[in-house]
């Protein structure tokens, strides 16, 4: 008899303009990766807001209203994806990954879910992000991992979007509002000293490895690895014989 594995529904989802091919290396090392665990992925690619064809104008006016703390209903891009995903409803661990507007759209799905009350016990990875903001209870169930340069500051332009935000009264001080620029941040932030800019994430193949040949994809899924083995272990996933 052959030894259990489990069983793992992964959604890698696209930002912008963005080619099937951006996604390929990181498909194949992430499958590597979940397989070493004992784990059986099944991954799959979702454009959002529209394939490499589709009006830049466009794309990016859904992106900025999915940034909306009042987007309704998974958003626009969640919506449209929303067909692929809720024949997993029943799933007890469900994992997204999102570059960019992507990683905006996961959230929404994130919280859509949880809004619904729908039984999946969902991970967000947010990669080159705009900043938006995350429901409390979804804090812990958000990373973020950005692009970042040799002095640990910001990079990426596109992280530099959005905001995580708001207003705080503290219960030690004088009941003056005070403004908390990670009131709503995700549970994890992450930085990564990447080369390039904000698509080059997933790039594995030089120019795009440092002195000691480690390329940015390598440097990406190390902090992939590590917002993952936590939850991975927090609960029994389907088993599959």
């Amino acid at each position: 008899m052959q030894a259990s594995q489990s069983s793992l529904k992964v959604f890698l989802l696209a930002g912008v303009k963005t080619s099937p091919s951006a996604f390929h290396a990181l498909q194949q090392r992430l499958q590597q990766k979940l397989q070493e665990k004992g784990v059986t992925p099944d991954i799959e690619l979702l454009f959002p807001y529209g394939e490499m064809e589709r009006n830049l104008l466009l794309q990016l006016m859904e992106v900025r209203a999915d940034l909306s703390s009042y987007a309704y209903n998974a958003g626009i891009g969640g919506r449209k994806v929303w067909n692929r995903i809720e024949p997993h409803a029943s799933v007890q661990k469900l994992l997204m990954i999102g570059h960019s507007g992507g990683g905006v759209a996961a959230y929404q799905i994130a919280r859509k879910i949880y809004e619904e009350k729908l039984p999946i016990d969902i991970k967000v990875i947010q990669i080159g992000s705009p900043k938006t903001r995350i429901i409390p209870p979804l804090r812990e169930k958000v990373s973020y991992i950005h692009s970042i340069d040799e002095n640990g500051k910001f990079k990426d332009p596109i992280t530099k979007l959005g905001s995580w935000g708001g207003w705080t009264v503290r219960q030690d001080q004088l009941p003056i509002p005070q403004w908390d620029s990670k009131k709503y941040a995700p549970g994890r932030i992450i930085g990564v000293n990447t080369i390039g800019g904000h698509a080059d994430y997933f790039r594995h193949m030089s120019p795009f490895t440092d002195e000691l040949s480690t390329c940015n994809l390598d440097k990406t899924l190390l902090r992939i690895d590590s917002c993952l083995n936590e939850w991975l272990e927090s609960a029994t996933l389907n088993v599959v014989r």
